[in-house]
């Protein structure tokens, strides 16, 4: 069996699947300067500094400033390969669906199919190398683009199709374009096949600019396969008993952009699991953050009080949220519980503290 675990070890090998990461936000500070000096973009500040910001919108800025020197194939190649590793190395996980924003890189140059070569070169890499699968899915951020560019991405997919995109995602600051003003979009992605979600509800937006009501939109007029956030919601109660009876998979963002929203955030996670809402962990904008999905974890762990029986519901409902083909959404499935059985007994009883530390020491799971 080996030696007990400590519970931060333990909540570490617990495997996960990522289902709520934004490529742009998960580039290493010190790779993005690489980039930039390698494509002659001037950053403004040293990597050490470069994600800082005062509030959510300025946040969204340095994001897409950053993606700006992300211009070559190689360079998503690099961004993408990292992102996995680093998944793989601080928490341990399996299966990652990263969202990407085509329209963050076409001033610069970058064609739609050349993101998606260079960045799938990249998936390939890492899960030859580290075992961890992965799907993309392709972004609109309504801060900033229009509806007729929604259009104009589905226009893309159509022409240069990629077994690893498989769906379509909504981002940006909700106040920038509500759930509607998509529709026409979204219900062409349904009609080409492709799975959607959105970002819905967030926390970062006050009740007016992200009422309940958008999950129903979301939910039903988009026809959206599973929701992003959702926090806003616990306004509604009557809302949060009808997507508990849903059943529809809502990916969390466990650190949150805002420093005073931290402690809120995991709060209303905690709210939300406890309601019996179908949610599953994630990271949003990992290095930006200075997160990884292992702190992320480890974090609502602390903070909730939460053991062995929510890790495994968690572990699982990750799974069954993804967007994997039946086939292998059932062999991870099997995967995964086979590794939850082997894990339990392995759980020291007497340790429950739990380390806080952003990257920690990969621990042994022979």
């Amino acid at each position: 069996m080996g030696a007990l675990l400590s519970y931060s070890d333990w909540l570490d090998l617990v495997p996960k699947v990522e289902l709520h990461c934004h490529i742009a936000g998960a580039v290493r500070a010190t790779t993005l300067h690489e980039i930039a000096a390698a494509n002659g973009v001037a950053l403004p500040r040293p990597a050490e500094t470069l994600y800082q910001w005062k509030d959510f919108y300025g946040f969204l800025e340095v994001l897409r400033l950053g993606a700006l020197a992300v211009r070559r194939r190689e360079d998503f190649e690099r961004v993408a390969y990292e992102c996995i590793e680093d998944m793989h190395r601080h928490g341990n996980a399996r299966h990652v669906e990263i969202f990407f924003n085509p329209h963050y890189y076409a001033p610069n140059g970058a064609t739609y199919p050349l993101i998606v070569e260079g960045l799938a070169a990249g998936l390939e890499r890492a899960e030859r190398d580290f075992g961890v699968s992965s799907l993309m899915i392709a972004c609109i951020d309504r801060s900033v683009c229009v509806p007729s560019e929604a259009l104009e991405m589905l226009d893309w997919i159509r022409a240069h199709p990629h077994p690893r995109v498989v769906g379509v995602g909504l981002d940006g600051a909700e106040r920038g374009g509500p759930p509607l003003v998509w529709l026409e979009a979204w219900r062409r992605a349904g009609r080409m096949g492709l799975l959607r979600t959105a970002h819905v509800c967030e926390d970062n937006q006050t009740l007016s600019e992200g009422p309940p009501s958008h999950v129903i939109n979301c939910r039903h007029a988009l026809g959206c396969d599973r929701l992003d956030h959702g926090y806003n919601m616990l306004a509604d109660p009557d809302l949060v008993a009808r997507m508990v009876e849903d059943g529809t998979p809502f990916t969390m963002a466990c650190w949150s952009s805002i420093l005073p929203n931290r402690i809120p955030r995991l709060d209303r996670i905690k709210r939300m699991g406890e309601a019996g809402l179908n949610i599953v962990l994630g990271t949003d904008d990992p290095t930006m953050f200075a997160t990884t999905i292992g702190h992320g974890w480890r974090v609502v762990f602390n903070h909730t009080g939460w053991g062995v029986p929510e890790a495994r519901r968690l572990s699982l409902a990750g799974v069954e949220a993804s967007w994997l083909p039946a086939d292998r959404k059932a062999a991870l499935r099997a995967e995964f519980a086979a590794a939850l059985d082997a894990l339990e007994p392995r759980l020291d009883p007497a340790d429950r503290s739990i380390d806080l530390a952003i990257e920690r020491p990969r621990p042994a799971d022979g």
